[in-house]
């Protein structure tokens, strides 16, 4: 009986009730009426245990830096680089969408945040130049799913944390694949572009080498965080958690004394903001942490593993077939509680088929990502919604070309290992 606990979970979701609560109310309901009163209290007691922990202290220190650095002023001097380097390209406003995208994903490692602080700035900026607004707002929902891949990545933290992998291994991971798939935002837009140039404004000047200089000056210290915390991380000067910390120290120094656009009295608002933002993403993984020890106590991972193998022995077809589960549920489902969720369920069983486990997180890291993006419950679609004022439906049928890309290289990702493995193996982490 304890196994109808997924179809409620299901269910809660499709009638509208908040993940959070749907992951702790399934398993509740089904404990209840299967009279385990202890397996009742532990459901609840993880809740907090799952929260409570170091690795995962890394999380809310990021959302800090990120809101730090957005309200820095870095975003915008992200965005004057970004402008410098590829904003005489055809659809120059929307390549530095993109680029932009890349370059904040290394501050921040948040869709949300990429989208809400790019978006704000950029979507109106591109619709005064000429672009719709739904093209604005579906280029901005695409490449913030960028954030989570380049490191740092607050869903490879929670992967690492539950699967027991390496931190840098998975950060290092995530490097090619996050550039690859801005790579093709980047092209699929000159494609749209050159078929329909009467849609598009006309081509900027390039920018001259004096310029393209003073913007990678003003750029150079938002620029410097990533290197800092992965080099740190990498030369084992501090660990993930502790390289966190770091960033927020660096992004407070730069936004206060250096760049000078944030004043102590934006503090106690930065704060706040961040605050809210890790207390949702911390509750959620608290949740899932308790939803994986129902889903233990029903045996379901057992089940489900039987049923998979005997689909097909051949890995190559069973990853195709995790590809578009893994599709499905990001589809409804937010990033952080799939992995903890299904991460136990699937990894060890294609680690033992012989698939790498960073590759594996990978895969499945880049696959949940995508799905923030994509309808019906797509969450930077809603965030996209709320910035730009575009109608979700509108923006949903707009980002389809560049979904399309972004599955391509889920599927390269997927059949040449060599993507995400060469730089960790490079640095000497497999």
């Amino acid at each position: 009986m304890l196994v109808w606990f997924l179809p409620l979970f299901l269910l809660l979701l499709m009638v509208g009730l908040p993940v959070f609560f749907a992951l702790l109310a399934a398993p509740g309901v089904m404990l209840w009426l299967n009279g385990d009163a202890s397996d009742f209290v532990l459901l609840y007691r993880n809740t907090y245990n799952g929260m409570d922990s170091f690795p995962l202290m890394a999380i809310p220190f990021f959302m800090l830096a990120g809101e730090m650095m957005n309200r820095g002023g870095i975003t915008l001097r992200l965005v004057e680089f970004a402008q410098a380097c590829v904003g005489h390209f055809r659809a120059g406003l929307a390549q530095v969408n993109i680029l932009s995208s890349m370059l904040f994903a290394g501050l921040s490692g948040s869709a949300v945040a990429d989208t809400s602080a790019l978006g704000s700035m950029l979507i109106p900026a591109m619709e005064k130049e000429g672009y719709t607004r739904r093209f604005a707002a579906a280029v901005t929902a695409a490449s913030s799913v960028i954030g989570p891949i380049i490191p740092p990545s607050g869903i490879m933290i929670i992967y690492a944390y539950v699967m027991e992998q390496s931190v840098a291994a998975l950060f290092l991971a995530g490097i090619v694949p996050g550039i690859l798939v801005g790579v093709g935002l980047m092209i699929v837009t000159n494609v749209i572009a050159r078929r329909n140039p009467a849609g598009m404004p006309p081509l900027k000047r390039r920018a001259t080498w004096p310029e393209k200089g003073q913007a990678s000056l003003k750029a150079f210290f938002p620029l410097m965080t990533p290197v800092i915390i992965l080099g740190g991380i990498l030369g084992g000067v501090f660990t993930p958690t502790e390289a966190a910390a770091v960033a927020v120290g660096y992004a407070l120094i730069v936004s206060l004394f250096i760049l000078r656009e944030m004043s102590w009295r934006d503090l106690p608002d930065v704060l706040g903001k961040a605050a809210l933002i890790s207390s949702v993403v911390l509750l959620l993984v608290g949740a899932a942490l308790a939803f994986k020890t129902v889903v233990a106590l029903s045996h379901a991972p057992e089940a489900l593993a039987e049923l998979i193998l005997s689909l097909s022995s051949n890995p190559l077809v069973l990853l195709l077939l995790i590809n578009l589960l893994l599709f499905i549920v990001g589809m409804f489902l937010d990033a952080g509680p799939a992995i903890i969720i299904l991460g136990p369920i699937l990894g060890p069983i294609f680690t033992s088929m012989g698939v790498d486990p960073v590759h594996f997180a990978i895969i499945m890291s880049v696959n949940l990502t995508v799905g923030l993006a994509t309808p019906p419950m797509g969450l930077v679609l809603f965030v996209a919604s709320s910035v730009s004022g575009e109608r979700v439906e509108t923006i949903a049928r707009a980002i389809l070309p560049f979904l399309a890309v972004e599955i391509l290289v889920i599927f390269l990702i997927t059949y040449v290992p060599a993507i995400s493995l060469a730089v960790p193996r490079f640095f000497g982490f497999l």
